[in-house]
């Protein structure tokens, strides 16, 4: 459904306090609203923080074989160099850039979902897959917000790494924006917005290495009664600064012309209201299946700073399963 009526199911499922999942695409174009007790678990399965619909399984573990693809650099830096150039005119001071990677995988899309361990996951009509480690937002009951956007990532194996992602002129750079994008984000519809924890780092496993990812807090209060309107609210907030970029709508614009395919569900937003809390995730760290074939989703910020052959080895390091 479009983002019209997507808001208003939202807002009379929030009104009545009935729990549901919503699932949007990166555009806000395609947006699935259902109450947990319509959703099919042989078509669509949800773990959000541990509260999921998965049937209890016994699975059968082996090692992870995954083999990439990427784009040959010289596509790769095409698409950054015209990054740069809407930079250096200002058009925008950060963009998420991303590609699709063929990928090949002993796992099916369904055993990626019970395999993985990620804060939010989703497995979709065996069409895609996501397994992610990143909050959008989340809502208590006495109505206060928080977002933690990360920004910043590095192989923990390197020699100083937590020291030299925290100190790192670029990442800074990136990761400053984004806060400040989001922080103003949440201005919109909240008060008392604050940044009560700034650069912290947190450890992602996966099934080839450790990597250091840099996170921040930010908060901020709701009205009482924000369930009554919580499909304005969220949407308010789409896309994600953190996929996408400052300013918001320009970027967005700049990486509809950049990209070379569709993003689809990639970098949306997923997450669960209860009845009286949500919690919601960023849609990245995603597989999907294409003619029979699957393609792993991953992207970086891009700023003034930022090394093309240095986002291109990010891309690539992004791609994994968090299996181990």
């Amino acid at each position: 459904m479009n983002s019209v009526r997507a808001i208003r199911q939202m807002n009379a499922l929030g009104q009545q306090r009935i729990p549901f999942l919503f699932i949007v695409d990166f555009l806000g174009n395609n947006t699935q609203v259902l109450p947990l007790d319509d959703i099919d678990s042989s078509q669509l399965l949800f773990d959000v923080q541990g509260i999921s619909n998965a049937p209890t399984r016994s699975i059968q573990k082996f090692p992870v074989k995954l083999e990439k693809f990427p784009v040959d650099f010289a596509t790769y830096q095409a698409a950054f160099e015209r990054v740069q150039y809407h930079i250096r005119r200002g058009d925008t001071y950060l963009v998420n850039l991303s590609f699709e990677t063929p990928i090949t995988l002993n796992l099916s899309l369904q055993e990626v979902f019970y395999r993985s361990q990620a804060r939010y996951k989703l497995y979709s009509h065996d069409q895609w897959v996501v397994f992610s480690p990143e909050t959008f937002c989340q809502i208590d009951e006495t109505g206060v917000i928080r977002t933690f956007p990360m920004k910043g990532t590095i192989d923990a194996s390197l020699p100083d790494a937590a020291t030299r992602l925290t100190n790192d002129n670029k990442e800074k750079a990136e990761h400053t924006t984004v806060v400040d994008l989001l922080r103003n984000d949440l201005s919109q519809i909240a008060i008392d917005v604050t940044v009560p924890r700034f650069q912290y780092l947190e450890k992602i496993i996966t099934h080839q290495r450790a990597l250091w990812q840099m996170s921040s807090e930010i908060r901020g209060r709701l009205p009482p009664d924000y369930t009554d309107s919580i499909g304005d609210l969220l949407f308010a907030l789409l896309p994600a600064g953190s996929i996408s970029g400052a300013p918001k709508p320009k970027t967005v614009a700049i990486i509809r012309e950049v990209e070379n395919y569709n993003r689809g569900f990639y970098t949306g937003v997923m997450g669960l209201f209860d009845g009286k809390k949500l919690d919601s995730g960023v849609m990245i760290r995603f597989i999907e299946k294409k003619d029979g074939k699957y393609v792993f989703k991953s992207g970086g910020g891009i700023t003034y700073f930022s090394e093309a052959e240095r986002e291109y080895r990010e891309l690539i390091d992004k791609i994994y399963v968090p299996i181990y």
